[in-house]
């Protein structure tokens, strides 16, 4: 594959073009930014979509990655694919989102330096509440501890430069939360535009790959795992994630709402019953990961990300054969 050391955007559908595809294809065409279209088994098989780049199932399986033929038919994890397609192509940074969401007129391509006030918190924290007085929280997050107050900022008056490898941009519309959310209030959202906040070490807020920018140190840790749930891939990853940034002496950033959903049709009951091992493991398993003894240092990501797996592997929370995956990912990932 040859490199053009420039920004690439992925999304994995099995639709048509959408709106929101469109319009982001727009959005990326001022930064020379393709974008990648992971397909599945139920299509699609062709895209009309200026500016993107159609991978279909048959394709993927063509490709010289051990990951490939592991990965399973019929999953959102399919869109590792389109991550490692953009590594080998020489990506300076990673934009993923899904077809569903539209950039506001406020989105732009992200650099890695980027300005926040830190969090002065450990435990977890409901970052939404930070653009929002709405009783929302993200999906992930304990529903008992939905009510908690929220933690001040280390530097209440100050923007810090941060450099941050993982950055999350928030949701308009219909914002990223649970089933239960959604099936008590399910109300659209408009998150304030407030100063993005930065958590630091010992801080947790689930992430999800709604609008979330990746640069290369941190490549390793994109990798979405298939031994759970739809639901829990992208929560479960970020919890890794999360862990790894700390040895490379850095944290998460947040910004405000960068993106508007016009959410797919989503069955609610299916996705609470997907969520379920979330609303029973998710703080097992950030007590499982804050305990581990792992590697410092600004190129530990790929290590860490295998020993935070073989840990989570040992504890039950992923299947034996996650390891199998993980592995052929860090081989294919370089």
């Amino acid at each position: 594959m040859m490199k053009s050391d420039r920004p690439f955007a992925v999304v994995t559908t099995t639709q048509a073009p959408t709106p929101s595809i469109r319009t982001l294809a727009d959005s990326l065409k001022p930064f020379g930014c393709p974008l990648l279209i992971i397909g599945d088994k139920n299509g699609p098989f062709t895209y009309d979509a200026k500016g993107t780049e159609l991978l279909t199932l048959e394709q993927q399986i063509k490709l010289p990655f051990k990951l490939a033929p592991l990965l399973p038919e019929g999953h959102y994890t399919r869109k590792n694919l389109g991550f490692l397609i953009a590594m080998k192509r020489g990506a300076t940074s990673i934009y993923e989102t899904d077809d569903d969401n539209a950039p506001l007129a406020n989105w732009h391509w992200r650099d890695r330096q980027t300005k926040a006030r830190e969090l002065a918190a450990q435990g977890w924290v409901n970052v939404y509440r930070f653009f929002s007085n709405e009783k929302i929280w993200p999906r992930g997050f304990p529903l008992d501890l939905i009510r908690q107050p929220l933690p001040g900022h280390a530097s209440p008056d100050a923007l810090l430069e941060i450099d941050a490898p993982i950055q999350q941009g928030l949701t308009n519309g219909s914002p990223d939360v649970d089933a239960v959310w959604r099936l008590v209030f399910d109300t659209h959202v408009t998150f304030r535009n407030e100063p993005s906040v930065y958590l630091p070490k010992g801080a947790w807020c689930p992430f999800n790959s709604q609008s979330t920018w990746w640069w290369p140190q941190a490549y390793p840790l994109m990798y979405l795992p298939s031994g759970c749930s739809f639901r829990m891939t992208d929560i479960w990853r970020s919890f890794i994630a999360q862990r790894c940034l700390w040895e490379m002496n850095t944290g998460l950033v947040f910004h405000a709402a960068e993106v508007i959903q016009d959410r797919n049709v989503h069955k609610l009951m299916k996705n609470f019953e997907d969520e379920i091992s979330g609303y029973l493991k998710n703080d097992e398993i950030i007590g499982h990961l804050a305990c581990l003894s792992l590697e410092s240092g600004q190129k530990s990501a790929g290590p860490n990300l295998l020993k935070c797996y073989e840990a989570l592997v040992e504890k039950n929370v992923f299947p034996a054969s996650e390891l199998a995956l993980v592995k052929a990912w860090l081989a294919d990932a370089g």
